[in-house]
């Protein structure tokens, strides 16, 4: 038996609008539902769902979040619409050992966000 993937991940955030903002505009996502205020959850196109709960963001066992992108040239296209944006940058594009590609940048709140083409989902996602 397999899973559909990890494609959910909740996120406390000091200011839920201003983060609905951000991953709307940066990284392009839907409000899929408003339940209240405080709660608000995010999709690309029913492939996944980020919620946002207000809450006290803080150091935890969270590393990073990533979002794939189709290609290594997407990454590239993505890096510059996100800086051009004013985003934080925390690392530059870089190509990886396993042929992976990918940047970091960080959310109002400093949550670490990975833009990453891998070669495995790259193939997965053409079948």
């Amino acid at each position: 038996m397999k899973s559909l993937g990890m494609r959910h991940v909740a996120l406390n955030v000091s200011d839920p609008e201003r983060s609905k903002s951000f991953y709307c505009k940066v990284l392009h996502m839907e409000v899929e539902w408003e339940p209240d205020a405080d709660n608000i959850y995010l999709s690309t196109g029913g492939q996944d769902n980020v919620a946002l709960h207000k809450g006290t963001p803080g150091p935890g066992s969270l590393d990073h979040i990533g979002f794939f992108v189709r290609s290594h040239a997407e990454v590239d296209e993505w890096y510059e619409e996100v800086k051009a944006a004013g985003v934080k940058i925390l690392r530059e594009v870089k190509t990886h050992r396993d042929g992976a590609r990918s940047f970091y940048l960080a959310d109002p709140d400093g949550i670490v966000i990975q833009i990453l083409a891998h070669p495995p989902v790259i193939a997965a996602s053409q079948r």
